[in-house]
């Protein structure tokens, strides 16, 4: 089976944790030069998804959104609207929790990216080609106002997160 797409989101998977863990080594303490890095590399890689491998798939499937796709989109939601929050010792914890879930959906056998590889087969250039052109989104400075952060946390329990109770988990 062609890999190529598989490779390069997992690949872009393990930079964005990688930036994230060094970023985030000493919760109270955060490297905001690699936090930028990695907000900037989440929210491309969001946009890659969202714009090009998805849609690339559904066509391939007929037009028929793969039925991963919905909760995939949530997730994406919730963690764009983590990137407008302060990295707070706890967003950073559920960050993490999401990601974690987020990428094991998208990785596992018979996962998104195993079933947007088969069905985009004859696309993968033309695929790779449009990924390597896709812009980094701009972000702009922390919401610290409480909404922000609210609305964040509503965004996690439409994807089926709970925000407090994750952070209350050891």
């Amino acid at each position: 089976m062609n890999t190529r797409l598989y490779d390069y989101f997992t690949a872009d998977h393990r930079r964005i944790e990688d930036l994230f863990d060094r970023a985030t080594e000493d919760v109270n303490n955060v490297k905001e030069d690699l936090y930028h890095q990695f907000r900037t590399g989440l929210l491309r890689h969001i946009k890659m998804e969202e714009k090009i491998l998805f849609p690339a798939a559904q066509k391939g499937n007929g037009g028929e959104p793969l039925p991963l796709a919905a909760k995939l989109r949530l997730d994406h939601g919730a963690l764009t609207s983590l990137m407008v929050v302060p990295p707070t010792p706890e967003v950073i914890k559920v960050l993490r929790h999401v990601m974690e879930e987020h990428d094991f959906l998208e990785e596992k056998p018979a996962g998104m990216y195993e079933a947007c590889e088969n069905l985009t087969a004859d696309e993968t250039d033309n695929i790779l080609e449009e990924l390597a052109k896709v812009t980094e989104v701009p972000v702009h400075p922390f919401n610290t106002a409480p909404y922000a952060l609210e609305a964040a946390k509503r965004s996690l329990l439409r994807a089926g997160f709970d925000f407090d109770e994750i952070v209350k988990k050891a």
